[in-house]
């Protein structure tokens, strides 16, 4: 399914995803950085690689969905320590929540993980339904415009085999007219 962007200046990022070496797909996902710009710049600059420390690119490459919980999320993003406790940020710790003008409305919007106010770093989930608890408590800050049935397929194969790691093999920015892939392996 195909969802229009909302704002065709928005960047679009994508994963490609891979299952124990095998391609589940793509995700295209539309980051609102007419709404939250920082956030939307903090998550943008870990998929294409843009962001150093200590000279050497660190993103979301080669990273996993290390929490999944059928008919909720997809969480991932943990590139420091991969088990859902590393945080990092372009801003160079944690940083505040944005604002909350969108909501936890529907499935394959993109959300801040985090572990109380003002706490967001590298981590992010995927909504697998409508999660409006967390209105409030979770920065939106983009949707999957293109690729729900890939994140319903990690949903659901966690589900039957909760040992199996999802890895984002290629994270890039979309353009029209070119792709940008920064990080070498």
């Amino acid at each position: 399914m195909n969802v229009q962007p909302s704002n065709p200046n928005n960047p679009i990022v994508f994963f490609d995803v891979t299952v124990g070496g095998q391609e589940v797909g793509r995700m295209k996902i539309e980051l609102f950085a007419d709404i939250v710009p920082k956030t939307a710049e903090n998550f943008r600059q870990f998929c294409t690689g843009e962001f150093k420390k200590d000279g050497v690119p660190v993103g979301y490459k080669g990273c996993t969905f290390h929490r999944v919980i059928k008919d909720f999320m997809i969480q991932g993003g943990d590139f420091v320590n991969g088990d859902g406790t590393g945080i990092c940020s372009i801003y160079r710790g944690p940083f505040a929540d944005e604002n909350f003008r969108m909501k936890q409305s529907g499935p394959g919007l993109l959300s801040m993980a985090n572990s109380g106010p003002g706490t967001n770093g590298c981590q992010f989930f995927i909504t697998c339904t409508k999660c409006d608890w967390l209105d409030g408590k979770h920065v939106v800050f983009g949707k999957v415009v293109d690729g729900l049935l890939v994140m319903r397929k990690i949903e659901v194969r966690h589900y039957f085999s909760s040992f199996v790691h999802f890895r984002c093999s290629q994270v890039s920015v979309l353009s029209e007219q070119f792709i940008i892939d920064p990080i070498d392996d």
